[in-house]
C-alpha cells in the first residue's frame, strides 16, 4: 500500500476524471460534470487507500475488470440526501388532496406507492406514517410502499429503520408525537417499530431499467433525482416511471425540478405534482 501522505497528495487528472465520469454514466446514468471533480476525488480517495491502489487509473482498471467492485463504486458516487417529511408542501398535498380523493375513488383497492431513489428510507417511512395516520379517518384505506435505490449500502440502513444523530433529532423535534408513536428510542437513536416497517418493502432498482411489476403504482415520488441526469436520461427515467404507473396516478418531483421543457408523458398539475397526459393514459 502507498504511504498515506504520498497518496494524499495525488490529484485526479483530467483524463482520469473523464474516464470516471464515463463509468458513472454507464453504471448509474448520472451526468457528472467537471465542477464535480473535487467531490469525486474526495469520495474515491478512501476507497483507493483501502484497496492499496496508487493511482486513480489503477482504480478505473479495477472497476472495469471486477464486477464486484462496480457496486462499491456505485455506492460511493451516488448522492443520498433526504429527511423525514422533507418539503412540507408535498405532505400537505398528499394528506389534504391526494389521499382523500384516492380513497373516495378506490374504496376497495390497496394504494400502491413507489418511493424511487429512496436513499436511507426517511421518505418511505414518512409515507407509512402519513398513510397510517390517515387510516384513523378512513379505516378502509390499505396501502403498500415499495422503496428502491441503486445504492445497496443505504438500502441496508433503511431496512433496519434505525436513525441517529441529526436526522433523528430533527425528526423528533419537528414531529414529537409521530416519533413517540412509530419509533422506539435506542440510546440517542430512534428505530422504526416493526408495524411501521411492515408497510415498506426495500429493494435495489436502477431507474433507467424497466420496472418488473408493470403498471401498478398509484403514486410515485421521484424527488431530487432528475437533477443528476442529462436531458436524454431524464426522458428515459420518466418513460420507465410512466410505464410503472397505474391510470390516474400522480408523480411527485423535487423542489428544484421541472419537466415542462422536455418531452414527457406528464403534465403539470400543481407545484411538485404531475399527472399523466390524457393521450398517454
Amino acid at each position: 500500500m502507498m504511504p498515506g501522505n504520498a497518496f494524499d497528495n495525488a490529484d485526479l487528472t483530467g483524463a482520469d476524471f473523464a474516464a470516471l465520469a464515463s463509468l458513472v454514466r454507464e453504471h448509474t446514468g448520472i451526468a457528472m460534470h467537471e465542477h464535480k471533480r473535487v467531490l469525486l476525488q474526495g469520495r474515491l480517495r478512501p476507497r483507493l487507500r483501502t484497496l492499496g491502489l496508487a493511482r486513480y487509473g489503477d482504480y478505473i482498471a479495477r472497476v472495469r475488470a471486477d464486477r464486484a467492485e462496480v457496486q462499491a463504486f456505485i455506492n460511493l458516487v451516488t448522492t443520498n440526501d433526504t429527511a423525514f417529511f422533507r418539503t412540507p408542501a408535498v405532505w400537505d398535498y398528499l394528506e389534504r388532496d391526494f389521499l382523500p380523493g384516492w380513497v373516495a375513488q378506490h374504496p376497495q383497492r390497496t394504494l400502491r406507492i413507489w418511493s424511487a431513489a429512496a436513499a436511507s428510507g426517511e421518505e418511505a417511512y414518512s409515507l407509512a406514517m402519513l398513510c397510517s395516520g390517515f387510516q384513523a379517518r378512513a379505516p378502509q384505506l390499505t396501502f403498500s410502499i415499495t422503496a428502491t435505490d441503486i445504492d445497496t449500502a443505504v438500502l441496508a440502513t433503511a431496512a433496519t429503520g434505525l436513525y441517529e444523530g441529526r436526522t433523528a433529532q430533527r425528526f423528533a423535534d419537528a414531529h414529537p408525537e409521530l416519533a413517540r408513536t412509530h419509533f422506539t428510542p435506542e440510546g440517542g437513536a430512534l428505530r422504526a417499530r416493526p408495524e411501521l416497517r411492515a408497510h415498506v418493502r426495500f429493494g435495489e432498482h436502477h431507474l433507467l431499467a424497466p420496472w418488473p411489476g408493470g403498471a401498478q403504482f398509484d403514486l410515485v415520488l421521484l424527488r431530487n433525482v432528475l437533477i443528476y441526469f442529462d436531458e436524454d436520461n431524464q426522458q428515459r427515467v420518466l418513460g420507465q416511471v410512466h410505464a410503472a404507473m397505474a391510470p390516474g396516478a400522480r408523480l411527485i418531483l423535487g423542489e428544484q425540478e421541472s419537466i415542462t421543457r422536455i418531452a414527457t408523458p406528464f403534465e403539470f398539475e400543481q407545484a411538485h405534482v404531475y399527472r399523466i397526459r390524457q393521450e398517454h393514459a
